[in-house]
């Protein structure tokens, strides 16, 4: 499929699987609640827990989050873990979605520099919804070949892309407690 299906895809609420740094994802519009219910059907996970934000550029996760809570010394660090593979809880904006963020008052956002992420982030100005591509309490595949038949059935499209090769997914901080969450 041409990449201007893909954006079609993404654009009208459909369920993708895509390369991250180092386990495939399940993604969709951040901004299509019904898009978001659908990817946590297919997935088995519930609502409760969250989801990430991957994005390709920092801006692109400003609708989502709010800065205003966190002091300068704090936003400084946001540069410093971006992007190579660490996801960050942020407090989230008011407006987010309960759907991306659980029961939480954070969200969890990262920025990538897999190209795959980065052209449809690029293409859309907005981030993707991303949590690994496998159903709930199962390992995550590692490559598009290796995707459950399961999910296979369920998702809209597939992007035949690679991950950057890292060996575990990314590692996750809560940025108000610098406590390590995922090693």
């Amino acid at each position: 499929m041409a990449k201007r299906d893909l954006l079609a895809v993404f654009n009208q609420g459909g369920v993708i699987a895509y390369p991250t740094e180092a386990v495939f994802g399940l993604g969709c519009d951040p901004e299509s609640d019904s898009a978001l219910q659908r990817l946590l059907n297919v997935k088995n996970r519930p609502v409760e827990k969250g989801l990430i934000l991957l994005a390709g550029d920092f801006s692109q996760l400003l609708p989502y989050i709010d800065l205003a809570q966190l002091s300068k010394q704090t936003s400084a660090k946001l540069a410093e873990n971006w992007p190579e593979g660490v996801t960050l809880l942020i407090p989230k904006n008011k407006s987010t979605s309960k759907l991306l963020t659980g029961e939480f008052d954070s969200i969890a956002v990262r920025v990538t520099r897999q190209v795959d992420v980065v052209a449809l982030c690029k293409q859309t100005n907005k981030p993707i919804v991303s949590t690994s591509a496998n159903l709930s309490g199962q390992e995550p595949a590692r490559t598009w070949q290796t995707l459950d038949s399961k999910l296979v059935n369920k998702i809209d499209y597939i992007v035949k892309g690679e991950t950057l090769g890292k060996t575990s997914p990314s590692k996750i901080i809560d940025l108000f407690t610098h406590c390590i969450i995922r090693q």
